[in-house]
């Protein structure tokens, strides 16, 4: 599977915006600040937005899905188990991995952006594509959900996973690393090389890097790692 990105330009409102690149199997990162394109990257890639010029191909993926930055855009079901039916999902089993047990029927809106966001996320991880294009998940959600949707992300080998986000604290273990800079996406390459050209990388992870404990990846047990070599 993959998609690729052929001299893509892309209009918002006012913004222009261009890619070019692959998007191979495995976890990619796109990093960028807030404003820079992320979302309109995601939206360009899932069909949402037309192109201005340039060429989007998709092969091998059969099922995809954009999750969004505000889980509310996405609510279908009239209670907690009508969205876990919606997605196709046992609520049984959601409601457990998004810890708000009780609530089954209760309205969505009745939850915080932070647990209507888990149970959005879970919703998503509970189900496979093949490409599965994710706009800001880590708002709303504290560390500790963070580092749990980080674990959960790892273990999605066999599909591409595209992170669109401004992040700085808690990331997953990725494949590629990408990011966005005055319109343009760069293809940073494979950790651990890519870390060194990130442009955008955390304050923490630079630092590392210029004292030379470069992590092998920008997941907290690699940073961590990293940060304790002698």
């Amino acid at each position: 599977m993959k998609i690729v990105l052929d001299r893509v330009n892309v209009m918002r409102d006012n913004f222009s915006l261009t890619a070019h690149g692959e998007f191979s199997d495995g976890v990619h990162l796109v990093s960028g600040a807030v404003g820079s394109g992320k979302s309109t990257l995601a939206f360009a890639i899932a069909n949402v937005l037309p192109l201005e010029s340039g060429s989007i191909s998709r092969c091998g993926t059969e099922s995809m899905m954009l999750s969004f930055q505000f889980p509310e855009y996405q609510v279908t079901g009239l209670t907690l188990t009508d969205e876990c039916f919606s997605w196709g999902c046992e609520p049984a089993e959601i409601f457990l991995s998004s810890e708000i047990q009780g609530k089954e029927h209760q309205s969505p809106f009745t939850l915080s952006r932070g647990e209507l966001k888990q149970l959005h996320l879970s919703c998503v991880l509970n189900k496979h594509y093949d490409l599965l294009l994710l706009d800001e998940p880590f708002s709303s959600l504290d560390c500790e959900k963070k580092q749990k949707f980080c674990s959960r992300l790892s273990q999605r080998t066999k599909s591409i996973t595209i992170i669109f986000t401004h992040e700085q604290a808690i990331l997953p273990k990725v494949d590629r690393i990408w990011e966005i800079i005055d319109g343009v996406l760069h293809d940073r390459g494979v950790p651990p090389a890519a870390i060194k050209r990130w442009c955008g990388a955390p304050p923490f992870i630079k630092k590392l890097v210029a004292s030379g404990k470069t992590p092998r990846n920008i997941s907290s047990d690699e940073v961590l790692e990293a940060a304790c070599r002698t």
